[in-house]
């Protein structure tokens, strides 16, 4: 299948990221241990302009990770439609997470952690390089943010 869809400059890719982070309830999360063993899991999600939230166990191997490496690489999409996000990792308790975000993300994906008992860890992410394309010929422009900053304003 190849996608006759036209070629988006930067701005409309951007929206269309944006849309996505909105709408979508779920994202792969890969993350790597200490000694670099790679580990790749979908995650429900929140994004809370300019973060982006997970939540998920703290003893299993993507809290730990996610917990020890303070980076993560998060993905959207399709082979055809592809959004990847690289973001700097901070881990909230059940505690500090604030009500605001945990109300927000129960009302987005059905789902409370806070009812799950103290092992339900939250991860804000925040993006520090995102990608996006519709196949081959978009690959030329696909980097939308570098170091945190988007290549044009959202």
């Amino acid at each position: 299948m190849t996608n006759t869809q036209p070629l988006r400059d930067t701005a409309h890719r951007i929206r269309d990221v944006l849309g996505r982070l909105e709408a979508e309830q779920d994202i792969w999360v890969a993350t790597a241990d200490a000694a670099g063993e790679p580990y790749l899991v979908p995650l429900a999600f929140l994004w809370d302009s300019p973060h982006l939230w997970l939540c998920t166990r703290i003893g299993n191997p993507t809290g730990r990770n996610l917990a020890g490496g303070g980076r993560v690489r998060l993905a959207l999409g399709h082979t055809r439609d592809v959004v990847l996000l690289d973001g700097d990792v901070t881990v909230y308790t059940p505690e500090e997470v604030p009500t605001e975000v945990a109300d927000a993300f129960h009302a987005k994906t059905g789902w409370d952690p806070r009812g799950s008992g103290p092992a339900y860890h939250w991860f804000r992410v925040r993006p520090t390089a995102v990608e996006a394309w519709h196949e081959e010929p978009e690959l030329v422009g696909r980097h939308l943010m570098r170091d945190g900053v988007w290549a044009e304003t959202p």
